[in-house]
């Protein structure tokens, strides 16, 4: 295989091993066999060998820096976009100033830079692609043109937007009169720069200092001429530079660029760099473990003279790897709580050899390092006396004595002396070599100077760490023997899932669905066995009754739930962070417990401040040109209080809906109650989660067994699913009929049902897809397919159940119709199925929205809807604000003392 290794014109200034004289050729094979190279003079020839399964690097990778930079382009040119559209004001002023001083230049001046530039812009790439192409990277330049295509088209896009759809502030900022022809105007964005920036970027010219010099000469020379001459705005210029640039990362993410991974070879000639000489490298794998996808690859290496080596080679594309995760922590998390996303091979390089230094200093068992050294301009290389034994997670639980974890501790506790944290105390990270020592490894993720906030979260991290192997109990007793119980009581606070490592979090995750799956395997073991019970009674009994007792239904089935029920308790078991602060509360009872606020802000809260924000921006935008004070003062109040009916009528309908899938007797006027209670839920969670929430709740405080509340809801939901899409197509069929003679339904409807079925025929082949959804379905239909049996056998408890759910549909349908007519005449009425098919619409897009209430999704689609549908916009706003304040906004007080009704009297 032919070295993929780094451009000799990449490393100006610095020292690749692989372009010695005396570095060997890359011979490296695959599939276990051993690579060799004889390198030097004959007298002194030796071999370089490779062990293992080193695998085939890939000729190209997707790096995530190109990734951020093509996100970063693309918000550059919004922004840009944006002040050109906003702040029309000041980029006028700024082109003044720019062409009253640009005017003054001398005329020769401008004409040869002009000149220049004109030439230089078609000669310089040229020149570079030349000097690619001798030395043999025709990839780079094909990759160039590739890029330069693009940025092409994207040009001739752009202008023409801005020629016929732009709104004029954007045309302005961006095109001027053009001085040949005072009647056209100048070009948006320059149909050559912009590719030329797009080759030059895509080929790596700016990461070499000449070239780099003479581009951007280039560059300042082309912009300053035509700014003078007055064929472009400064913001036209801005424009072209970043569709250019961000064009040439979009295509190099998509394609991918050129690998210029260290192989195993390079390893070999950099350690002769260094002074070893080594004979034989074997690569662990550590690919199994997401953690440690930045850690870089690891080699066992022999040497002629002397004890074995363990080295780690880290590259660009290693220490990217997880990047995104990392962001994501940095985002969501409090800075102490993370570690930079970004950092360079230098960076990383320092770090990991200061805290390897720095913890042999504090006298904890540590890798010993030796030497570092660069692998050229991408990689780093990390050379440490070879430590050997295992790690944690491979010793037998039967050989982690309590020595083990006394030894364990003593090495956290030496770090924590001199305040330093480890910051990653998984079973890989800790190595028990064979006297039974243990080591701590991984020190690249570290902190030194740490707060004691860290220090706590490495004591909660080794916790579960060691109560995963050990149990909770040994675990917690080898900490308090070593550091005492008050350190060990001070981390409670930190011991939360988020503070965990991902491998932690996962393996909880893990262990937490095998208890669920014994939980549930308890409960219907149990109930088997009861109604085997019970059935052999009767067998010894006398012959049931035509008509059975119902006491003695009632008995049976407390008697089946008080059987349940045990057997739950019995098999209920608590997770390890609980037991954790069990042990450590019996030590210390007046530990803290409540968990320090890691999260900087929740997921969900950014996802629903975004989503909401995007809404509002479209309602004000529908609402700006709509004069509300002639509106409400012609409005029609007696549909605005037909409107209020109906929005009352809907808690009388959902009530229906919920009890008539619930063959328990439970109160109507308490439901209906719990109905108004969820108003006040909505509007601090998401339509489809807090109302299921608070229903599953209701019905378990009404003595409905767990498991037969969360399938009786369901059961609601499904049924409620079905009669949602069958409502919908029915409405929309009527649409598209209303105004022709004939039955024909509209196209609308037609394309709706072939994507349906394209969907249905793409998730039916794409094996993915289709294991993930029959897996979902299934989950779904195990607990509720039963619950249906018990309300079939009872059809006046399925007639009030459909019967509540078209009720429900009914109520909201005739509220926005209502809400219509407050606002509109005769002229701007629409039928009731347009109404119908925009609410049904409107509504299943609020479901699925993640912001309270579908606040802001709602609305826009609505409005949408309405203005889609033949409704004036100045008549659709007004209507959908109404029907959103009499459903949404209004029940939220009511609802709120409903809550509080219901929480006092226990009933939620």
């Amino acid at each position: 295989m032919k070295q993929q290794g780094a451009d000799p014109d990449d490393t100006e200034g610095t020292s690749d091993a692989s372009s010695r004289p005396d570095a060997p050729d890359d011979g490296l094979k695959t599939g276990g066999q051993e690579a060799r190279a004889v390198t030097g003079s004959p007298d002194t020839a030796h071999v370089d060998e490779v062990e293992g399964d080193e695998p085939l690097l890939a000729a190209r990778v997707h790096r995530p820096s190109d990734l951020m930079r093509l996100l970063v382009g693309v918000l550059a040119v919004a922004l840009l976009i944006g002040i050109a559209a906003f702040a029309h004001g000041t980029t006028s002023g700024l082109e003044q100033d720019i062409n009253k001083g640009t005017g003054q230049a001398p005329d020769l001046l401008i004409k040869i830079a002009g000149l220049a530039s004109s030439i230089a812009i078609l000669l310089v790439p040229v020149a570079f692609a030349i000097e690619r192409l001798i030395k043999r990277d025709g990839l780079r330049i094909a990759d160039g043109v590739l890029a330069a295509v693009l940025a092409h088209g994207v040009t001739l896009a752009t202008d023409l937007w801005v020629a016929r759809a732009a709104p004029d502030s954007i045309q302005e900022a961006l095109t001027q009169p053009s001085p040949g022809d005072i009647n056209a105007l100048t070009d948006p964005v320059h149909g050559y720069l912009a590719p030329v920036i797009a080759y030059m970027t895509a080929v790596g010219m700016s990461r070499r200092p000449r070239w780099r010099a003479v581009l951007w000469v280039v560059l300042l020379l082309d912009a300053f001429s035509m700014l003078v001459t007055g064929y472009t705005t400064p913001f036209s210029i801005i424009l072209t530079v970043l569709i250019g640039w961000t064009v040439a990362y979009g295509t190099l993410y998509a394609v991918g660029s050129p690998n210029v991974r260290p192989t195993g070879q390079t390893l070999m000639a950099g350690l002769r760099t260094v002074g070893f000489r080594p004979v034989s490298a074997s690569r662990e794998d550590t690919s199994d473990n997401p953690d440690t996808g930045d850690r870089g690859r690891r080699y066992f290496v022999t040497l002629e003279d002397g004890p074995p080596l363990d080295v780690t080679v880290v590259d660009r594309e290693q220490q990217a790897q997880g990047f995104f995760y990392r962001a994501w922590r940095n985002l969501t998390l409090r800075g102490f709580a993370t570690r930079s996303s970004l950092q360079s091979l230098r960076q990383a390089l320092e770090q990991e050899a200061l805290l390897a230094y720095a913890a042999i200093a504090a006298g904890a068992n540590a890798p010993k390092l030796i030497a570092t050294s660069e692998l050229g301009p991408d990689a780093v290389m990390l050379v440490y006396e070879h430590s050997g034994g295992r790690t944690l997670d491979t010793v037998p639980d039967e050989e982690i004595t309590d020595d083990l974890l006394r030894d364990t501790w003593n090495q956290v506790k030496a770090l924590q002396s001199r305040r330093i944290a480890h910051r990653r105390l998984v079973g890989d990270a800790i190595l028990v070599d064979r006297s039974g020592t243990v080591i701590l490894t991984d020190l690249r993720v570290g902190e030194i100077a740490a707060g004691d906030l860290l220090l706590r979260m490495d004591i909660s991290q080794l916790l579960v760490t060691l109560g995963l192997r050990v149990g909770a109990e040994r675990a917690v007793a080898s900490a308090v023997g070593v550091l005492g119980p008050d350190a060990v009581a001070d981390c409670l606070p930190m011991l939360q899932p988020i503070a965990l490592s991902r491998s932690t979090r996962a393996t909880l995750r893990k262990l937490a669905r095998e208890r669920a799956q014994r939980e549930r395997e308890a409960v219907l073991e149990a109930s088997r066995q009861d109604k085997q019970a019970r059935l052999e009674a009767s067998d010894d009994t006398a012959p049931v009754p035509e008509k059975p007792d119902k006491k003695a239904v009632r008995a049976e089935q407390r008697a089946e739930k008080r059987a349940i029920d045990e057997a739950l308790e019995e098999a209920r078991e608590e997770d390890l962070l609980a037991q954790i602060r069990h042990e450590v509360l019996l030590i210390r009872p007046q530990a803290p417990v409540e968990p320090a606020r890691l999260e900087r802000v929740r997921p969900r809260t950014l996802i629903s401040f975004i989503a909401g924000a995007i809404g509002a921006y479209f309602l004000l935008t529908q609402l700006t040109h709509i004069e509300f004070g002639p509106l409400i003062a012609n409005a029609e109040w007696g549909w605005v209080a037909a409107a209020v009916l109906f929005s009352m009528g809907s808690y009388f309908a959902a009530a229906m809906a919920l009890l008539g899938f619930v063959p328990e007797r439970v109160p109507f006027l308490r439901t209906v109650a719990a109905q108004v209670a969820g108003s006040f839920v909505k509007i601090v969670a998401p339509a489809a989660v807090g109302g299921v929430a608070l229903n599953t709740r209701f019905l378990q405080r009404a003595g409905v067994r767990p498991g037969l509340a969360v399938a009786s809801v369901g059961a609601s939901q499904l049924f409620g699913l079905g009669c949602h899409i069958l409502m919908l197509l029915a409405f929309g069929y009527l649409t598209g009929t209303e105004k022709t003679p004939s039955l024909s339904p509209s196209r609308t409807v037609i394309a709706g049902l072939l994507t349906v079925a394209v969907l249905v025929l793409v998730v039916t082949s794409v094996p993915f897809l289709r294991k993930f959804v029959v897996t979902r379905v299934r989950s779904l239909f195990a607990g509720v397919v039963p619950r249906m049996l018990d309300v079939l056998q009872r059809p006046q408890k399925l007639v009030t159940g459909i019967g509540g759910m078209l009720l429900l549909t009914a109520c909201f349908v005739m509220c926005l119709d209502a809400s219509i007519r407050a606002f509109g005449d005769e002229s701007t009425s629409i039928s009731l199925a347009s109404v119908a098919v925009v609410f049904l619409a409107g509504n299943a897009l609020g479901s699925a929205a993640p912001t309270p209430g579908g606040v802001g999704a709602v609305e826009a689609t609505l409005t949408v809807g309405l203005i889609a549908v033949g409704l004036p916009k100045e008549v659709a706003a007004p209507a959908v604000l109404l029907f959103r304040l009499l459903t949404l906004w209004l029940p939220v007080l009511p609802g709120w003392l409903a809550f509080n009704q219901l929480t006092r009297k226990q009933a939620l």
